[in-house]
């Protein structure tokens, strides 16, 4: 994840579920195809493989999809 440029998204709630994050910042595109990356083990939450569709994000974590990387700010 070194040279792969990070993008901020921001969040209005406390939290984000990832399925909604990979959406909202169009890694994924609809909510199929959001399940279908995280089942595959394609998806990386701060370097980790992250499985479960439902884990909720609150601020700081960087989400990576095939390179594509977004960090999750909460506005405000």
């Amino acid at each position: 994840m070194s040279s792969e440029e990070i993008f901020p998204i921001q969040i209005r709630d406390e939290s984000i579920r990832l399925g909604q994050l990979l959406k909202l910042a169009n890694l994924a595109e609809d909510g199929l195809d959001a399940k279908e990356l995280i089942a595959e083990g394609l998806v990386t939450v701060d370097g980790q493989v992250e499985t479960r569709r439902g884990a909720q994000l609150r601020g700081g974590e960087t989400v990576c999809v095939h390179g594509q990387c977004v960090q999750v700010q909460r506005a405000g």
